[in-house]
């Protein structure tokens, strides 16, 4: 595939599929943009000419170029290298990444950011009315509700949600999801999102299983086919809208919303890895420090003499 189609895809996906905020994308731009001019200039222009020599030799002009780049310059363009070949290895456009032992220099790490409590209700009503209130003709508002309640309290990732079928929710109060490699998990399912899915299942789905061909699939689109993890994610955003939140809110966001808030609840670590389905607690205890810096911010407020 020519790199400059492949460079569209590539950044269609980081949009639609991930979410990234709008800035972010066209920062992944320029800087592959420019990766892209470099190949052009070496009589590259196709994904399978790309060499691991050539993206190294790329890495290290960057690295010692006059004037110099900034590290943290320089660790976002070797990370848009990276995600660009990995991505077109994962999706067969390439038979290999050679930009796999590109090593970027470490960077401090950053904190997943979490919505509040209060702004999580906010999105959730943003969906659509709380079971018992919406009409029975939104179907959109009904399923919309019972995607962001389900994402919300079981932190699940929107690959997962989106590949449920309705035999999955069928067990009452617990939910079987199929992580990374194939990995399941149990993870229980709250009152209030059970409530949601129970409205769905009874007033929405039928009408839009009606509307296209046999799917097993739990969340279905308009037109009655089973809902992507790009709609999923207009669905999010468009919430965020009409809730007016001005944090960036992505399906991930609500993810380490869950984390959060459990932990800042009194939850174990270790049990917030089993429902989040990380292969390690270390990814976790990322979250324990997002609460712990809340905790600095409450103390900072209500202590007399903290400052």
């Amino acid at each position: 595939m020519q790199l400059d189609r492949a460079l569209d895809e590539y950044l269609r996906h980081i949009s639609v599929e991930r979410g990234l905020a709008d800035h972010t994308v066209a920062a992944y731009r320029r800087d592959l943009d420019g990766y892209l001019a470099w190949l052009s200039a070496s009589g590259v222009t196709d994904t399978v000419d790309v060499t691991a020599p050539m993206v190294t030799r790329f890495a290290a002009e960057r690295a010692t170029a006059d004037p110099p780049v900034a590290a943290s310059s320089l660790a976002r363009l070797q990370s848009s290298v990276r995600g660009f070949h990995r991505f077109l290895a994962r999706e067969g456009i390439a038979d290999d990444d050679p930009a796999a032992r590109l090593t970027p220099p470490k960077q401090p790490q950053r904190l997943p950011k979490a919505l509040t409590i209060a702004q999580v209700e906010a999105l959730l009503d943003a969906a659509g009315p709380a079971p018992g209130v919406a009409d029975a003709s939104d179907l959109a508002h009904l399923r919309d509700r019972a995607l962001l309640e389900l994402l919300y309290a079981t932190g699940a990732r929107v690959s997962e949600v989106v590949q449920l079928d309705v035999d999955d929710v069928a067990q009452g109060d617990v939910l079987r999801l199929r992580g990374k490699g194939s990995k399941e998990r149990i993870v229980p399912v709250g009152s209030y999102a059970r409530a949601a899915l129970d409205a769905y299942l009874t007033r929405a789905r039928p009408e839009l299983a009606r509307r296209g061909r046999a799917t097993p699939r739990l969340f279905l689109g308009i037109r009655g086919a089973p809902l992507s993890r790009q709609s999923a994610w207009l669905v999010i955003r468009h919430a965020a809208e009409r809730a007016r939140l001005t944090a960036h809110v992505s399906p991930h966001t609500l993810r380490h919303s869950f984390a959060t808030h459990l932990l800042q609840g009194g939850a174990d670590v270790r049990v917030v890895q089993e429902l989040l389905g990380h292969a390690s607690v270390a990814t976790t205890q990322i979250y324990t420090h997002v609460s712990v810096d809340a905790l600095r911010d409450v103390y900072a407020t209500a202590h007399p003499r903290a400052r």
